[in-house]
């Protein structure tokens, strides 16, 4: 009966709210908490991050090299959301670019346009464009809203379809315990356990973002081979913890690339 109640929640939630689309996918995706929210609790994790985590300083030449990539894929998006009538996708976005020092394979964008890249990610990307596609890539899901979505699944699953802000005062343990959930943060890592859904859509949308900053979307195929070789040792990059880089996806990109390179001027 508990089970049933709970279904019979989400199957009203997505009735009334899951009508917003994914960019490029148009799929119909459930979101119960308003962006500014999302935003905001992202913004006291991404602090806190940072804090334990010191960005590398500006003066260095890889943390140059992240903010310049992340410029060009931010006015990428700005310039996409807009060709589609979904700048308002955006409010509240205040884009940061960090580099920091972590041997780990691991970049991530929270809501609001907080992005990290892991030092360790970069002898593995070993180009810009490569780096464009990663961060191109985990900007997508920001810009899909698929934590969102994710911790609107499991705000209905546990805490029976409760507004976030009546969750955070009467349930504020279980609601931090949703939050870190959904994304999968730690004392070390702040990405978000996507599915292979997220994924496709991310590896999609990353691949169009890349190709309007003016980096080649096929420069993304040998970055990917790349680390799905990382993924064949015993310690799969953070990066691919949850969703492994295979010859399914590999493929998927490829029958993906004709869309993607028209947005591509050399």
């Amino acid at each position: 009966m508990k089970k049933m109640k709970l279904l019979a929640g989400l199957m009203i939630a997505t009735a009334f709210v899951g009508c917003e689309k994914v960019p490029i996918t148009g799929r119909k995706q459930l979101n119960l908490i308003s962006e500014s929210e999302m935003i905001g609790m992202s913004l006291t994790s991404y602090t806190e991050f940072l804090s334990k985590n010191p960005a590398v300083p500006a003066t260095d030449g890889n943390t140059q090299l992240v903010k310049k990539v992340g410029g060009n894929i931010q006015r990428a998006v700005e310039v996409f959301m807009k060709s589609k009538g979904l700048s308002s996708r955006l409010d509240g976005y205040k884009w940061e670019f960090n580099l920091v020092n972590e041997n780990t394979v691991n970049a991530w964008c929270m809501p609001g346009g907080k992005v990290v890249v892991y030092s360790g990610l970069l002898p593995v990307t070993q180009t810009e464009t490569a780096l464009a596609c990663v961060m191109g890539h985990e900007i997508a899901h920001a810009v899909a809203r698929h934590g969102n979505e994710r911790m609107s699944e499991a705000l209905v699953v546990q805490a029976g379809g409760t507004a976030l802000s009546v969750a955070v005062s009467q349930k504020p343990e279980l609601t931090k315990n949703i939050f870190m959930q959904s994304y999968g943060i730690t004392s070390q890592l702040g990405m978000l356990k996507y599915s292979r859904t997220h994924e496709s859509e991310a590896d999609k949308l990353g691949l169009v973002f890349m190709a309007l900053a003016g980096y080649n979307p096929n420069d993304a195929i040998p970055f990917w081979e790349r680390m799905k070789q990382q993924s064949g040792s015993n310690h799969p990059p953070e990066l691919l913890s949850t969703h492994p880089s295979d010859d399914t996806r590999i493929a998927d990109i490829k029958e993906f690339m004709p869309e993607a390179m028209k947005y591509y001027k050399k």
